[in-house]
């Protein structure tokens, strides 16, 4: 079994053509276990304001990061200008995160993805401020997840610790960014790598972890077999 902690951020937006790549690659490798983990690039204003000077500044220099993401994007889908015409400041992490793992609590990993992905779309594609509780709602309102249910989670403190779970496995893997796949808990796969470049490289995983032979223990191991001793052929029956 492969299991893959796929670890990322809402306001990422290298993580927005990963996860499209991770899920063409779920359907060619249905066996793969993915699992997703919450990081935060600025969990709060003071994250912005210590990184680029200002929420403003911000927003500038995140914006031409999307023109190298909508490069690396399959589907070229980062409405950039829309974003910076928008009349509201980069988005922070911590809601958007909430939101997901929320999703993850009542519906399992499927759920997290879906609202993970929806966030993103909401935010690359359609300008929204997923840092806006109302706008999380709305889009929680547009998925197929029981909102009550929903709501209950994204407040419960529980979630929170969850989401805070994530932040002290993704410091025990030394991550420094987003998007990071660890593969077994051992292998790491960093950046937004080309589709064929991670199916090869979750192969050659499958090829390390494979276990040459199966051993099988029984009460009578001693018997049936052949082995060498002084250079000849003992065979036990």
């Amino acid at each position: 079994m492969i299991t893959i902690e796929f670890f990322h951020d809402v306001i990422c937006s290298f993580c927005f053509p990963m996860s499209y790549r991770m899920r063409q690659i779920q359907k060619e490798m249905p066996e793969l276990n993915i699992i997703h983990r919450s990081f935060a690039l600025a969990r709060d204003e003071e994250d912005h304001e210590r990184m680029f000077g200002s929420r403003e500044n911000a927003k500038n220099e995140i914006l031409s990061h999307w023109v190298h993401a909508n490069q690396n994007d399959d589907l070229h889908r980062f409405n950039i200008e829309g974003m910076r015409a928008a009349d509201f400041l980069f988005p922070t992490s911590m809601n958007g995160l909430l939101a997901a793992k929320a999703a993850g609590v009542v519906g399992g990993e499927a759920s997290y993805w879906d609202m993970f992905d929806a966030l993103q779309t909401g935010l690359f594609v359609y300008s929204q401020n997923i840092d806006d509780i109302a706008v999380i709602e709305s889009i929680v309102k547009n998925s197929s997840i029981d909102f009550e249910k929903w709501q209950q989670a994204f407040i419960n403190p529980e979630t929170l610790a969850l989401v805070e779970d994530d932040f002290r496995l993704a410091n025990a893997y030394q991550l420094s960014g987003v998007p990071a796949l660890i593969v077994n808990g051992k292998y790491l796969i960093n950046g937004a790598q080309p589709m064929d470049q991670i199916i090869q490289a979750i192969e050659t995983i499958k090829e390390k972890e494979t276990p040459i032979i199966e051993v099988i223990e029984n009460g009578e191991s001693e018997n049936g077999s052949c082995t060498m001793e002084d250079g000849k052929w003992v065979c036990k029956d």
